[in-house]
């Protein structure tokens, strides 16, 4: 999982763009604490072939992106 949590815009979305690249998986979960960042990852996810979804976890955001 990636705690993305504090972290602005481009911030997030580089952090899953590392993590694709250095493994290819098949499912990234991601943690976010804002708007912004929840459609940015969830922009750049569709774009690289996932399917991504999204569930509130209190003030945060779960994402989960999957293949």
């Amino acid at each position: 999982m990636i705690d993305a949590r504090g972290y602005v815009c481009p911030m997030p979305v580089i952090l899953v763009q590392k993590e694709m690249k250095a493994k290819n998986p098949s499912e990234v979960t991601v943690l976010v604490d804002n708007h912004c960042a929840v459609e940015n990852v969830t922009r750049f996810g569709k774009s690289q072939g996932y399917e991504v979804s999204v569930s509130s976890q209190n003030m945060d955001f779960l994402l989960t992106l999957k293949k």
